[in-house]
């Protein structure tokens, strides 16, 4: 490392993001992931993103009814 550096031009919170704006990766059990899978063999959907979002929704709106 040098002793000393020039912040001269440097814009400060440039790489600054919001936790909000962040995408956290997520990691599925094994059995989730398969069970996902295999759901997606039977539609059309390519992307288990939406796939597991699309049930995630399905379940908050249960418990909002339940609630």
């Amino acid at each position: 490392m040098e002793k000393e550096y020039d912040f001269t031009n440097a814009e400060q919170g440039k790489f600054f993001r919001p936790i909000g704006e962040l995408d956290i990766p997520i990691y599925l059990d094994e059995e989730v992931k398969r069970f996902f899978l295999e759901k997606m063999k039977n539609t059309k959907e390519f992307s288990l993103n939406t796939v597991v979002n699309s049930l995630l929704k399905q379940d908050i709106e249960i418990s909002k009814k339940l609630a």
